[in-house]
């Protein structure tokens, strides 16, 4: 049995991601930064949610959350973490994992200053994962923080931050016919250089 496709390369696992990310942005319907980001309990019980990629390159995947969400104390208290990218349209998907370590105060001033004034507004009024007795009791503290700022710009609150996921391993898995998928696994060795190998699907 031959396979017509060419393989996943031996090259750059950043210059592999561009391309495949970019191709991405040109196929998926939607979201293609989408990204689930696996962090683990203090007992070890894993905990797994959907974030946004904002940001990579050769340091890592960056994505923004408020520190003092379920993710955030969690990230706190173990900083190992995974990544997966899973791009339906390509048939594709990514597996990274590291160390999460979090982004300057300068780096997370200029993404908060990029982001809509609703989601700036929504983002400082947010106790992010704690109890809500009602919906609109958190609308209403976001009506009343644009009453209180009356236009002003709007200041990133000092939990709402950022984090880099610096990668030690990123995993290439591409769908075949007949389920004779294809993945290629980069390591990072301690000098920084990157080795890899196939995998059996």
């Amino acid at each position: 049995m031959t396979d017509q496709h060419d393989a996943i390369p031996d090259i750059d696992p950043f210059a592999l991601f561009a391309e495949w990310f970019a191709q991405a942005q040109d196929s998926e319907p939607n979201d293609p930064n989408a990204m689930a980001l696996a962090t683990a309990k203090p007992d070890g019980r894993p905990s797994l949610r959907m974030v946004l990629l904002k940001g990579y390159d050769a340091a890592g995947f960056v994505f923004y959350t408020n520190a003092e969400s379920r993710k955030g104390r969690e990230i706190a208290a173990n900083p190992c973490a995974a990544l997966l990218f899973h791009w339906k349209s390509l048939r594709r998907q990514i597996r990274i994992e590291g160390l999460l370590e979090e982004v300057s105060a300068e780096e997370a001033d200029a993404y908060f200053a990029s982001r809509g004034r609703a989601s700036q507004l929504g983002s400082a009024a947010s106790d992010q994962s704690r109890p809500l007795d009602d919906r609109q009791t958190y609308l209403n503290r976001v009506d009343a923080l644009e009453r209180e700022l009356a236009g002003a710009p709007v200041p990133r609150p000092p939990h709402w931050t950022g984090f880099r996921l610096a990668p030690a391993s990123m995993e290439f898995w591409q769908d075949r016919a007949a389920r004779l998928h294809e993945r290629r696994q980069f390591r990072q060795a301690a000098d920084g250089s990157w080795t890899s190998t196939l995998l059996y699907p």
